[in-house]
């Protein structure tokens, strides 16, 4: 007995060795990848090394774990899908015993522990220490801006802490929630948490649909649109005589007149700009632009309709089915069944779509008008914009696997603290959560099609002078049918 005991043990001991090696190596991946994307985009600082530069350097360690964290959670879902699927089919292979379900329940854990240590701790720190520069009367340095920092952090958790406290008070103020208000670790903050991801989820449901109707236009211009009665020719003759036309009221206008010099800089880029997109049509091949186009749109109109149906699907089962909730439904368990009706391919296309869905989210928050001057530049991009971009891209990544369970993307239970939020029980929110997403959705998607028949409309009657029309970012100046441009 003595000897099998000692045997158990050291197989726990090795197979919690090799999952924390294989989490340790997921995240370094995931680490040197944002570090580089960080990077690129992070402005270009004087190689000194002052304090500044070593506080810079501390918060963009920060920020690159907190991006980190992002990526991971954003991974979560799709791997555990396919995870399952894996152990499906190869149930008694050798070479994936390493992948089971205490892996993936330790990465699950390990997301919502590090989502929230870089949501609480690591950003604020980060944003603060950035800062700060010391308490009046100390030496200045290091210790005195960690000093400022760290009591700035504590008057902030003081701050949230009263605010928690009193909005649960407000909501439950019977004897057992008053007595669940003393309790920091068990009750606030696991509520402080689900307050955060309901805030993420509202921001997924206003940014999602813009996003998926966004994206046509966004693939649009990284794609080569086909030349249908367009003569490329006689479009790059015109723009390159406006450019010439720019560049000698340049060289003519006096350095004095400041602003003027500026305006033309500007117009300058744009033709520039414009120029630049017409060499790249003329370039591309007939398969580029004849194919390619129409392919990818048709592509993203396909993936936008399954997911407005399964969430009109997802409606109905919430009427008539207690399981279709996204809390309290007890699963099968990893590697015992499909979650998919379809099976393998099923299971993949959940993980498309929740990947079409991240990329439209992100795509639709920065289309906002709100966090349109958020968007970062290459090479040109603060600190302190850094920061607020990595806490915006968590928010959203956390709360991800949630929207998706709750959207009924897929049926995969939530697992960890995902799971654990209170909101996800209370079906009145869930199911106004799947109607605003279908409505907003659909409501986006007729709004981006039948821009072009409400403008002739507009036209017609005399109001396009009033801008009643699309943002001015998704209209762009369309040259008519002989290829000149009606601005010029």
């Amino acid at each position: 007995m003595e000897a099998d005991e000692v045997t158990i043990r050291e197989q726990n001991f090795h197979s919690q060795v090799r999952e924390y090696t294989i989490c340790f190596l997921l995240f370094a991946v995931l680490y040197i990848v944002s570090y580089f994307i960080i990077t690129r985009y992070k402005r270009k600082a004087d190689e000194q090394e002052d304090e500044d530069a070593i506080v810079n350097r501390i918060s963009l360690f920060l920020s690159t774990f907190t991006l980190a964290v992002s990526a991971g959670a954003v991974l979560l879902l799709p791997f555990s899908i396919i995870s399952n699927e894996i152990l499906l089919s190869f149930p008694q292979n050798y070479y994936i015993q390493w992948l089971n379900g205490s892996l993936i329940h330790g990465l699950w854990n390990l997301a919502s522990l590090f989502s929230n240590l870089c949501l609480f701790v690591l950003m604020p720190f980060a944003f603060f220490f950035l800062e700060s520069e010391g308490f009046a009367g100390l030496k200045k340095g290091i210790r005195a801006r960690i000093l400022e920092t760290l009591v700035m952090l504590i008057l902030l958790a003081l701050l949230i802490l009263g605010i928690v406290w009193v909005a649960s008070a407000l909501i439950d103020n019977d004897a057992a929630s008053m007595e669940s208000l003393y309790d920091l670790w068990e009750f606030y903050l696991p509520y402080l948490y689900s307050c955060i991801s309901l805030m993420g989820c509202l921001l997924l449901l206003l940014c999602t649909p813009v996003g998926l109707s966004r994206m046509f236009t966004v693939m649009g211009q990284l794609l080569v649109k086909p030349t249908i009665l367009e003569d490329l020719d006689e479009q790059m003759y015109i723009i390159t005589l406006e450019e010439e036309a720019i560049q000698r009221k340049l060289n003519g206008v006096s350095s004095t007149v400041e602003y003027q010099t500026v305006e033309l800089e500007r117009e300058l880029e744009k033709v520039k700009s414009k120029k630049t997109n017409l060499e790249r049509r003329k370039k591309a091949s007939a398969w580029e632009r004849n194919l390619v186009y129409p392919a990818v749109m048709i592509l993203l109109l396909i993936e936008t309709s399954i997911s407005v149906l399964l969430v009109a699907l997802n409606i109905l089962y919430l009427l008539v089915d207690e399981t279709a909730m996204p809390k309290g439904s007890g699963g099968p368990g990893i590697g015992n069944a499909s979650l998919s009706t379809f099976g393998f391919v099923g299971a993949a296309l959940e993980i498309i779509l929740i990947f079409y869905l991240m990329v439209s989210s992100v795509v639709g928050f920065y289309s906002l008008r709100f966090f349109e001057n958020f968007t970062p530049r290459k090479d040109d991009t603060t600190m302190t914009k850094i920061i607020g971009n990595c806490v915006s891209i968590l928010v959203l990544s956390s709360a991800l696997p949630v929207m998706s369970r709750t959207l009924g993307i897929t049926r995969f239970d939530l697992l960890g603290d995902f799971g654990r939020f209170n909101w996800l029980g209370n079906f009145y929110i869930v199911l106004s959560y799947n109607l605003l997403f279908a409505i907003m959705t659909t409501l986006c998607l007729v709004r981006k099609f039948t821009s072009a028949v409400r403008e002739e409309l507009l036209k017609a009657l005399g109001l396009d002078k009033l801008h009643l029309s699309n943002n001015p970012r998704d209209s762009e100046t369309k040259p008519s049918a002989n290829g000149h441009q009606k601005s010029l």
